[in-house]
């Protein structure tokens, strides 16, 4: 957390001051550097620290404060774009401040209580636990931390063993789970909102205002994630979401198919229409296949190779990150209203995987999780 955080600020600083492109684009590998670092650090932590009952209401915590910081930037690229020559460097530098916030909060934390047991600090290891969890008896979990860390110092080779068959299933899922995160459609619509936006009609501020709308609703609906994820278990929100997702997405292409003409503009009363299912949308990943494709990775993997585990898991989101923002704008321009029918499908396919194929991780013990996903 601490690396995310100095390349974080380094990647700001390169940002704010670029006087030409490859300045602007070393700024913006920096911040690439950044965002690998926190996702790959942050949701373990959280999972490694917090008690089974309240595992996955802590853990979307991170998703909810994603989506915050989504909300913050849109309102303030709304408010930078009226400042003329320099409000791309006002929102770009305001970066600055997220990027101390995280640098001085991991100083203040403290490390979790397997990481320091799998460093041979286990007295420390102890201490914190005692600490993290209000009690003084603390004496299973604790045994149960100090058998699986004795169990992962044997592995040598983490990324050799999770290759193995017995690693299989927990890879496959950590890694598929990534893929359909992506392949909602969910960064067309919050990173492009005003490209589709300005192509329904709509004018550039007004674009702009429609994002900062989907963002305010993407912060609400992760709120029920966090209220509804250890009550009603993993797989009904996937499965839920997909449903829902589909149908706002499915909705949206064919208002869009019948009404988006050549001049890029559709009838006002079906614009509004096409953004409240926009919005449908956004609520669905939102509690669901949005912060849940964080939160499953991240505690399905045993320690030998939770880290290895959760780095593949963490690498194939950025891949497919960068893949459907190098080719969402040829997409929109050559398939149009057809680009949500093809997510659609895509939806059709994870839902039913979580459905028929994903195990409930709901309640269980962190060591325990990768047995079950084992043996379905």
């Amino acid at each position: 957390m601490q690396v995310a955080s100095l390349f974080f600020f380094n990647g700001v600083i390169l940002n704010a001051a670029a006087i030409d492109l490859p300045m602007l684009i070393i700024g913006r590998l920096f911040l690439g550097a950044g965002v690998g670092f926190g996702n790959q650090a942050v949701p373990l932590f959280i999972s490694e620290i917090a008690p089974p009952k309240y595992r996955g209401g802590l853990n979307i915590l991170f998703q909810m404060l994603i989506t915050i910081g989504i909300l913050c930037a849109n309102i303030i690229n709304y408010l930078t774009s009226k400042i003329h020559p320099n409000g791309w460097r006002i929102s770009l530098g305001g970066a600055a401040f997220p990027a101390i916030f995280l640098g001085l909060g991991s100083l203040l934390i403290v490390e979790t209580p397997t990481s320091l047991i799998e460093r041979g600090q286990n007295e420390q290891g102890k201490k914190t636990l005692i600490k993290i969890r209000g009690v003084d008896d603390v004496e299973k979990e604790y045994q149960e931390i100090l058998q699986a860390t004795q169990l992962a110092q044997q592995i040598k080779h983490p990324f050799k063993n999770l290759m193995e068959k017995s690693s299989r299933p927990q890879l496959i899922c950590g890694t598929i789970l990534q893929i359909f995160q992506q392949f909602t459609g969910i960064n067309v619509v919050m990173f492009y909102a005003p490209v589709l936006f300005q192509t329904m009609g709509f004018g550039g501020n007004a674009s702009l205002l429609s994002a900062i709308v989907t963002g305010s609703v993407n912060v609400i609906s992760t709120l029920v994630a966090i209220l509804g994820v250890d009550r009603f278990g993993r797989r009904g929100l996937l499965v839920e979401g997909a449903a829902q997702m589909f149908i706002a997405q499915c909705i949206t292409g064919g208002i869009l198919a019948v009404h988006l003409k050549s001049t890029n503009e559709i009838p006002k009363y079906y614009a509004h229409i096409v953004v409240a299912f926009i919005c449908v949308f956004v609520m669905g990943f939102a509690w669901s296949w949005g912060p849940l494709g964080w939160l499953i990775p991240s505690e399905i993997f045993p320690l030998e190779t939770r880290t290895a585990g959760f780095f593949f898991a963490v690498s194939m989101n950025m891949i497919c990150t960068f893949i459907i923002a190098q080719a969402f704008l040829t997409m929109l321009c050559h398939m149009r209203s057809g680009i949500f029918f093809f997510f659609a499908v895509w939806i059709v396919v994870m839902g039913t995987f979580a459905f028929v194929l994903l195990p409930e991780t709901k309640g269980i013990l962190k060591e325990i999780i990768p047995l079950i996903i084992f043996i379905n």
